[in-house]
This record gives structure tokens, C-alpha cells and sequence, in this order.
């Protein structure tokens, strides 16, 4: 029988991450639809003049939007025959984007995030930082702030005109290339351009995850109280830098990734850690690699997904030290397979081994 990847992923980490991982799984549902770009026009175009734009327009103001444009509402994320829901408040306000996620069902807690600090609160175990994932979708801006040629890897296509949460949207098809990465499918609201509705296919054409927004108001005027944390927990200060790579083989603390697919780039790595977690996306789809030394409990290995979310895992030995080896992300297993053959250890004492 299948495990589910929060299942697998639960089983390696400390009890109080195990709702961490749940949040950075539901974090990842807007990872394959946010052109990560920080930067951007934040303009609007009238619902009239969108039928005259092109698919490569609206895909110039999809990551501009995601970060720029100011809402509240509630969405709902379904992947395989799981379904959640997140409220969400988001706010871009002198420069700087605000946000606050809060699961509707579910694990309690919530995502706050301010610029680049990001705290994940759980009532149960105190409040941690994402200091060894690396979230995207709602937290675009942890990506590169280049705006990635997503056209290289993925063929856009305009699809039609669509109405969702009340709003007026065009849809927008970006089948991919190869069969490296999966296909997508975008509802963009028309005078903003915001992200409000996601399929990610496969290559079949069959939707392995589904996005969107049950309720949803654009808006300026939101107030300061709809950001600030309400649930009591101690805080682990973490912060989040952007880091940018062109190289083929970008050198890592004590690793090196020795392959990955085409378009994928280093994409962001948590300042306070070691660099042994870090995301990779193509512009559209994302994958993080989690690199540590092996614990004493008998590890899973393999490939597990759920929807489009593939977590792969592996062990390997260097120097007599035993590593494990995780990819997780919107990819297919055969690619987080590849991904993690590529992983070489090159330096164990980065990772702090002490040998007996």
C-alpha cells in the first residue's frame, strides 16, 4: 500500500516539525503556478482590453501579481483524495509583502509572514521558522528575483474566458516540453492578474492537484490586526535570503547536486542553515533537496506521491557516515529519482559529524 508523503516525511522528522512538514506541503500548492519574480509592473488592465492580450503577457504578470496585488480570502488545495483549505490575507504595503495563512481543517496553527521572515506557529509545539524548507506560492519572493524564461520549458497557449469567486478570468495552458516536469493550467483574474484558480496535469492530461479560491476579495484596505500572530508559542528566529546560481553544478555546503532538469535553478536557501536544504524552480514547478546526516531509526526509501507532490528518498555512504537523501516537490518520481542520484557528499564535517 501506497504511504502518502506527509506520512513518509513525518516518520523522519522531530514532533515538532511534523506540522511544519504539513505546512510546507500545503505551501508547495502554489509552487508550479507563481512566476517567481519579486519584482514587476504591479499595473492593471482593464477587463475589456484582457481578450487582446497574448499567453506571454499574461505570464509576464502572473509573479508581479502573485507578490503585488492585495486580498483577502479562503482556497481550497486538493491533491490525489486529499482536500484542504487555507484563509489567507495578503498585503503589499510600502514594498513590503505581509500574509497570514491559517488552516481551516485540519492541523491548527498558522503561516505569518512579513518581507522575508516567515514563522509557522504551532500551538502544540511552540512556533518555528521555515529554516529547512524553503515555501513558495504565497511566499514568491523567496524565489529569484529574475523572471525566469518559462516559455523554454513549457508551451503557453491561451485557453478561454472564465469566471471564478466572482471574479472575471482568462485561462491559460502551459504544456510542458518534456516529460521532466508536469503540465499547467492557470485562471488568472483579469484586471490584476492574480493566480485564483491551478490544475497541474500529467501528461496524459489528468488534474493530479487543483487549486482555488472558494471566496476571494481584492482589496486595499486591509487592516494591520489581520497580521499579527494570535496563536501563543515560543519563536525560534530564522530569516530567509534569496540565492541565485547560473552554474550547472552549484556547490552547496558539503553537497553538490550533480544533475537536475533543464530550466531548474538554486532558487532560495535559509540563512541560518548550512545549506543543507535547498529549492530549485523552473519559473512554474519547484523541488527541494534535504540533505543530513542518517538518525538511528530504520529509514523509508523510495519513491511516494500524492496528487503531483513526489517525495523520494534515499541513503547514502561517505566516509563511513550514513546520509539520507530527500527530494520533494512537483515533479514526477522519475525525475526526483534522478535528482537524488545526483546528490554527492563532498564534505561531512560541513554537516557538523563527529566520528567516534
Amino acid at each position: 500500500m501506497r504511504k502518502s508523503v506527509t506520512a513518509v516525511r513525518t516518520r523522519r522528522l522531530k514532533p515538532g516539525r511534523c506540522l511544519l512538514t504539513l505546512f510546507m506541503v500545503l505551501a508547495v500548492l502554489l509552487t508550479g503556478q507563481a512566476v517567481a519574480e519579486s519584482g514587476g509592473s504591479g499595473s492593471t488592465a482593464s477587463v475589456d482590453d484582457a481578450g487582446s492580450k497574448d499567453a506571454e503577457y499574461w505570464l509576464s504578470r502572473l509573479g508581479p501579481a502573485l507578490n503585488m496585488t492585495s486580498y483577502r480570502g479562503v482556497f481550497v488545495y486538493a491533491r490525489g483524495d486529499q482536500v484542504s483549505s487555507m484563509q489567507i490575507a495578503h498585503r503589499y504595503q510600502d514594498g513590503i509583502v505581509e500574509e497570514r495563512l491559517v488552516p481551516q481543517d485540519g492541523a491548527s496553527g498558522e503561516i505569518v509572514r512579513k518581507g522575508m521572515r516567515v514563522v509557522c506557529v504551532l500551538p502544540d509545539h511552540g512556533r518555528i521558522q521555515l529554516d529547512q524548507v524553503i515555501p513558495s506560492g504565497p511566499f514568491a519572493e523567496a524565489f529569484s528575483s529574475q523572471l525566469m524564461p518559462v516559455s523554454r520549458w513549457y508551451q503557453p497557449e491561451l485557453a478561454g474566458d472564465d469566471r471564478i469567486a466572482g471574479y472575471d478570468v482568462v485561462r491559460l495552458a502551459l504544456k510542458a516540453k518534456d516529460d521532466l516536469r508536469y503540465s499547467h493550467q492557470l485562471w488568472l483574474e483579469k484586471s490584476t492578474g492574480l493566480l485564483v484558480k491551478s490544475h497541474v496535469r500529467s501528461a496524459e492530461g489528468s488534474v493530479l492537484e487543483h487549486f482555488q479560491f472558494t471566496s476571494l476579495e481584492i482589496t486595499d484596505s486591509l487592516a494591520d490586526s489581520e497580521f499579527v500572530i494570535r496563536t501563543e508559542g515560543e519563536e525560534i528566529a530564522r530569516e530567509l535570503e534569496a540565492k541565485e546560481s547560473s552554474s550547472p553544478m552549484p556547490r552547496m555546503d558539503g553537497w553538490t547536486l550533480e544533475w537536475r532538469p533543464d530550466g531548474f535553478i538554486p532558487a532560495a536557501a535559509p540563512r541560518s542553515g548550512k545549506g543543507q536544504a535547498v529549492a530549485f524552480s523552473d519559473g512554474l514547478a519547484a523541488f527541494s533537496v534535504f540533505v543530513e546526516p542518517a538518525r538511528e531509526i530504520v529509514m523509508p526509501t523510495g519513491a511516494s506521491r500524492i496528487g503531483a507532490t513526489t517525495v523520494y528518498m534515499k541513503q547514502l555512504e561517505v566516509d563511513d557516515v550514513d546520509f539520507f537523501v530527500t527530494v520533494v516537490g512537483e515533479i514526477p518520481p522519475r525525475t526526483a529519482r534522478k535528482v537524488a542520484d545526483s546528490v554527492k557528499v563532498d564534505d561531512t564535517l560541513a554537516f557538523g559529524v563527529i566520528r567516534q
